[in-house]
Order: structure tokens, then C-alpha cells, then sequence
């Protein structure tokens, strides 16, 4: 009798775990995530790849530049996996790396994910001037008191729950004078720690809406695909196989919370065993470390994480 695979999920990254240098490694070595890199130039009409591995660092954190970005690099590793014959039985990701899920799912193409998530960035940091918005991390507070805080907060201002990361962490997002006196009554109502986060605009709140206006005209634009497996969506925590209730799910991401605590423990609840998070950093799993330490979350970045996942995985 055969014993059945153990469930794996793959997690993709989203802003902000970009690095001078992500992708290089496996570009080098492996012809397939070159490749993504050169597709990724031919649809941008510049040298992604070269700000990707080179720098400089500054431009790399600029929104437009970071999320084709680690979107490629993320696929680039995903490319690699799937040539390695590990394939998931979900896939998840971070905010813009649910378009790298989506990507890996079969939903959209990897040239019209690229082109989409540089408006997106572009769109999202036009939408409210620089100083106007801002975002803080509040640490060690329940989900139902920091949305009493922004309740509290606000003023009549925009101040929302945007990243709901895991137990330990809620990410708010809004207008900068009322994010700050959120950031000070959490404080004060016993947050482990409140801090300001050095973001350029204020994501996954209300105040994105012309972003999210924007962005619908280029949704509508590219052909989505049912996805060959289940993509769990951030603004809803559900797993979704329907092309026009992904296209749905990431239009209203852009102004919704991101549900990520809520996303993994519904994957957790599917049996998933292993979770990889594919592309730049290990965010993603430190942030599983915070919502279910049993289960094991392995990287893949470069050839050391890949052949370490790959032995992982071939002796599970």
C-alpha cells in the first residue's frame, strides 16, 4: 500500500521582503529562474533583473520597482521547485504574493502578473500623498482590541486593521495623525510594543480606493484561468478555485485586510503538514513560528535553502 504524500503548501512573499541580490543565486545555477528574469525584462521594458541582483537599494524599495520584484524572484523559485517535481497542494500569498500564488496556480500569466502588480505598486503609492498616510505594528494585542483602538482613534480619520499577521502581530493602516494616536493608546491598553513602520503609503485601508479603482480596468483587462489548485485569497481567508472570484479577491485586497493568521490556520485545518515559502526572506515563517510552532515552514531563496527544502521534503 502506498502512503500518501503529506500535504504541502507554498507560501509566497509579499513588500517588503525584498534584499539587493534575491533571485541571483538560482539564476546563476538554474536556467529556468534566469529565464524568468529575462521574461520579467521583456514585459517591463527595463532591466528588473539587473535592480534585483545589483541594486541600488533605494530604487529597489520603491513600490513600482518592489513588487514586480519579489514577484518574479518569487516565481523564479517556484520554477525551480516545480522543474524539481515539488508540487503544492495549495498555494497562499502575502498581499502582492497572492499574485505570485496566482501565478503558480495557472490563474494568470506570469508576463500579465508582472505588468499588473507595477501599476498596482504605482497606483498604490499615488494614491495618497507622501506624509498623508502611515502604518504601525501592534505587538501582543488581540485582534478585537486594536480594532477597538482604530475605533477609538480614528476622529472621524481612516484608521483600520490592514495585516492581520499572526496572534502576536496586527499591522493598522491610515491617515498618519490618527495612526499615531492609535499607536499611542494600544500603548497605553497594554501592547507589548506599538511602532510606526517606515512604509511609503498606507496599504490595505480605505484611503486606497483610487488605487483599487485604477487597478480594476487592468484586472478586467488580462484573462484569468480556473486555478489547477486552490489559491487562498487574503481578504477572505478562503480557498478559492474560480477565475472570477480570484480576480474578485485580489481587486478587494487592495483596500481590504490582509487575513493572514486567519489564511494559514484554514490551510492548517486542510492537513497541510509543510509549508515552503518561496522567493526572498523568511517573513512568512516567522510569522507561522507565531501561529502553529508544530508544523514545519522551510524557505527556498537560493540553491542552499532549495536543496535543503528538496531533502526535507524527499525524506518526509
Amino acid at each position: 500500500m502506498t502512503t500518501p504524500q503529506p500535504l504541502i503548501a507554498f507560501l509566497f512573499p509579499g513588500q517588503g521582503s525584498q534584499a539587493v541580490g534575491m533571485g541571483k543565486d538560482l539564476a546563476e545555477k538554474y536556467p529556468v529562474a534566469r529565464q524568468t528574469f529575462e521574461e520579467a525584462d521583456t514585459a517591463l521594458g527595463y532591466k528588473l533583473s539587473q535592480l534585483c541582483f545589483e541594486g541600488p537599494e533605494e530604487q529597489l524599495r520603491m513600490t513600482e520597482i518592489t513588487q514586480p520584484a519579489i514577484l518574479t524572484a518569487s516565481v523564479a523559485a517556484w520554477r525551480v521547485l516545480n522543474e524539481k517535481g515539488i508540487t503544492p497542494s495549495f498555494v497562499a500569498g502575502h498581499s502582492l504574493g497572492e499574485y505570485s500564488a496566482h501565478v503558480a496556480a495557472g490563474t494568470i500569466t506570469f508576463a500579465d502578473a508582472v505588468r499588473t502588480v507595477r501599476n498596482r505598486g504605482k497606483y498604490m503609492q499615488e494614491a495618497v500623498p507622501v506624509g498623508v498616510g502611515a502604518m504601525a505594528a501592534i505587538l501582543g494585542m488581540d485582534l478585537g482590541k486594536v480594532t477597538a483602538v482604530c475605533s477609538d482613534a480614528s476622529q472621524g480619520e481612516v484608521c483600520e486593521p490592514a495585516n492581520i499577521n499572526s496572534p502576536e502581530q496586527i499591522v493598522i493602516s491610515g491617515h498618519a495623525s490618527a495612526v499615531e494616536r492609535a499607536a499611542k493608546m494600544a500603548d497605553e491598553r497594554g501592547a507589548k510594543r506599538a511602532k510606526l513602520l517606515p512604509v511609503s503609503a498606507p496599504f490595505h485601508c480605505s484611503l486606497m480606493k483610487p488605487a483599487q479603482d485604477q487597478l480594476a480596468k487592468d484586472l478586467l483587462a488580462i484573462s484569468f484561468q480556473t486555478p489547477d489548485v486552490p489559491v487562498v485569497c487574503n481578504v477572505d481567508a478562503a480557498a478559492l478555485q474560480d477565475a472570477d472570484r480570484s480576480r474578485d479577491a485580489l481587486l478587494r485586497q487592495v483596500t481590504g485586510p490582509v487575513k493572514w493568521e486567519q489564511s494559514m490556520r484554514l490551510l492548517l485545518s486542510k492537513g497541510i503538514q509543510t509549508l515552503v515559502e518561496v522567493g526572498p526572506g523568511k517573513v512568512l515563517c516567522g510569522l507561522m513560528r507565531q501561529i502553529e510552532r508544530s508544523k514545519t515552514c522551510l524557505n527556498v531563496g537560493d540553491e542552499a535553502s532549495l536543496l535543503k527544502t528538496l531533502d526535507h521534503v524527499g525524506k518526509v
